[in-house]
């Protein structure tokens, strides 16, 4: 399935904020498709984000689904406005596990001050085979950037 990209200069500016996530490095989370209003993370099943039994932590679940939703906001917004989290619930439906997690984060109504994503989060095993393991949602806040 082909899936639209966003134009280089939002691609630049989704990329140049998500490197600057203490949280996503430290997890070993990367971007894996950046389109309007949908962002794709991939986080590696490591020892690292794992809980008590050998899942993926609900926590890293819960931040990378987090994360997908505001990058998938920031890619309709102009180049002077960040996101900010307000609020989100997630639901995990089962036990995280696979060869990696991917979160989708897609914008279901975009706003001038709020803005409304759904959170997917699937465990997908190395033959390719997905099972979703959480679901979600959240609302964003537009903000204006900050000087630097």
């Amino acid at each position: 399935m082909r899936q639209e990209q966003t134009s280089p200069a939002v691609q630049k500016r989704v990329k140049d904020s998500f490197d600057l996530q203490g949280l996503m490095s430290h997890l070993g989370a990367r971007l894996a498709h950046i389109g309007p209003g949908r962002v794709h993370i991939v986080l590696p099943a490591r020892p690292e984000a794992t809980q008590q039994h050998g899942y993926i932590h609900a926590g890293a679940t819960s931040a990378i689904a987090d994360s997908a939703g505001g990058y998938a906001a920031l890619t309709l917004f102009d180049g002077e406005s960040e996101v900010l989290t307000v609020e989100y619930k997630i639901n995990l439906l089962s036990p995280a596990a696979g060869d990696h997690l991917e979160a989708i984060g897609t914008v279901l109504k975009p706003g001038r001050t709020l803005t409304v994503c759904r959170l997917e989060v699937y465990g997908v095993q190395a033959d390719g085979a997905r099972k979703l393991v959480a679901n979600g949602q959240q609302t964003l806040i537009r903000v204006h950037r900050t000087a630097e």
